[in-house]
């Protein structure tokens, strides 16, 4: 696809932030076609009919039994609420690395911290219209990570969640995508996590 190499480590620039860390810009990336960064765009004004190309990233959390986290969005979410989809996505924001943004919403929306991630997907991309007509336009890669332990998820984020065997979950990815957000399902069907499709 042309988009540039990776890292999820490094030392990147710093992210502005409050005493407690918390990172205060809330722009998203916005990428040419590609894959390099051209602008920035505050995050509740890029995504519209007509939504810009924009860098983001998945995550897909299993736990040491190897069940694999999914959760249903909140209603309050602008794009596929009450869908069920992969652990939690986001949007990295200038100057932040993949591992600090991956961090960051995992504490912000499951109230956990996970580790081993490892990247599974980088040239991952897709462009989907929710039934309100909003546009998801990102470049995204994907990522695994590892957490055991208690979630509390922030309601605003996550109205529900599960434990679940992935190989059932590539079932029923196969058999009834359309009971789940589009880009856990074509995410899926490139991960050897949840099998092969027919």
């Amino acid at each position: 696809m042309g988009f540039r190499t990776l890292k999820i480590d490094g030392e990147p620039e710093a992210v502005a932030g409050n005493a407690s860390g918390t990172v205060e810009s809330m722009d998203v990336i916005l990428l040419s076609e590609t894959g390099q960064p051209i602008g920035t765009c505050p995050k509740e004004l890029v995504h519209t009919t007509d939504t810009a190309l924009h860098q983001a990233f998945s995550c897909h959390v299993h736990n040491a039994q190897g069940q694999v986290l999914v959760t249903r969005r909140s209603l309050d979410k602008k794009t596929w609420p009450g869908v069920w989809t992969n652990s939690f996505c986001g949007h990295p924001q200038p100057g932040e690395s993949f591992e600090q943004a991956i961090n960051r919403h995992a504490q912000r929306e499951l109230g956990i911290h996970v580790s081993n991630l490892k990247l599974v997907l980088p040239d991952y991309r897709y462009r989907a219209t929710d039934a309100s007509g909003i546009v998801e336009n990102e470049y995204c890669p994907v990522f695994t990570a590892l957490f055991d332990g208690e979630l509390n998820p922030a309601p605003d984020e996550v109205m529900d969640f599960e434990w679940v065997e992935p190989l059932a979950l590539g079932r029923s990815l196969a058999q009834t995508p359309w009971a789940f957000s589009p880009w856990l399902v074509t995410q899926s069907a490139q991960m050897e996590l949840y099998g092969p499709r027919s």
